[in-house]
């Protein structure tokens, strides 16, 4: 039996269960990004959820100011390689190492993309605390102008004449 590639290059699982493992994996509305937007929300932020990257649609900002130019990803810890968390799986791990390293290297194309446009990507850790994920949100809006994120921080808000 011969092995099929993928599309970008690392070759098909050996195991079928990780496919369906895999497909069993939520693409948006996970408990880590449902708890960032319940609080920015709270806060009286509006932004877009799964928003196609422009340039770039088959890949989503979990979290994403438009008029702020700022894309929020709310990064698992195992499919993105969390440098405190990451651990390989034994069984079929060539596989798993080659998958794990192709999601950062485009991670940070994205992340390349983006700033290139002039757009902030902020990558959030699911194992964060959702205060200081919001903490970092409101920074990089605020950095960017954001009177509400600016009126948080107590800073002066412009006002355009």
């Amino acid at each position: 039996m011969s092995r099929r590639t993928h599309r970008n290059g690392i070759p098909a699982p050996r195991d079928v269960n990780v496919r369906r493992l895999m497909l069993a994996q939520r693409s948006r509305d996970t408990v880590p990004e449902l708890a960032l937007r319940r609080v920015l929300h709270g806060l009286g932020f509006r932004y877009r959820v799964d928003l196609p990257i422009p340039g770039m649609r088959r890949r989503r900002a979990d979290v994403t100011f438009v008029k702020w130019r700022t894309a929020v990803f709310v990064q698992g810890c195992f499919w993105h390689a969390c440098p405190q968390h990451q651990h390989l799986p034994v069984h079929n791990g060539e596989w798993w190492r080659e998958k794990l390293e192709g999601n950062v290297r485009r991670d940070a194309d994205t992340d390349a993309h983006l700033v290139r446009l002039g757009w902030v990507p902020l990558r959030l850790w699911e194992h964060e605390a959702v205060d200081a994920a919001v903490g970092k949100v409101v920074e990089v809006l605020a950095s960017r102008g954001h009177p509400r994120a600016l009126r948080i921080r107590g800073e002066a808000v412009p006002t355009s004449r």
